[in-house]
């Protein structure tokens, strides 16, 4: 697979995660926000929480489950995105750090994919 293919693939699920949020409630206030320590892949307000959301796609859980693989270093990069995105948009909300794992067997093709939400994930 190309990396413009991943990138492709990537963004179907972040959008698919995106749909999930809203699905329960959430409101979507930012999506594929950048700045110069990294990307946040949503941002969502969920009752009395501002989420800052990394999605991971994967086609199963073979190799660990998909949140496994936002190790220590990601962490760090994206507590520093977020203390960023805090300081550009005022809230009264409390910061929390989710993962929403998909899983899609035939990529796009996948008629069902998984989705799992690890609130406040670390």
């Amino acid at each position: 697979m190309s990396g413009r293919e991943s990138g492709l693939l990537g963004r179907w699920g972040e959008e698919l995660a995106a749909g999930y949020l809203r699905g329960r409630g959430c409101r979507i206030l930012a999506a594929n926000w950048r700045c110069r320590f990294g990307e946040i892949d949503l941002v969502a307000e969920d009752g009395d929480y501002l989420c800052f959301v990394e999605v991971k796609l994967r086609k199963n859980a073979a190799y660990g489950s998909a949140a496994s693989f936002v190790d220590r270093r990601k962490q760090e990069k994206l507590r520093a995105a977020a203390q960023l995105y805090l300081l550009r948009h005022a809230t009264d909300l409390q910061p929390r750090f989710d993962v929403i794992e998909v899983y899609a067997p035939q990529g796009e093709n996948t008629p069902e994919p998984k989705i799992i939400r690890l609130e406040n994930a670390f």
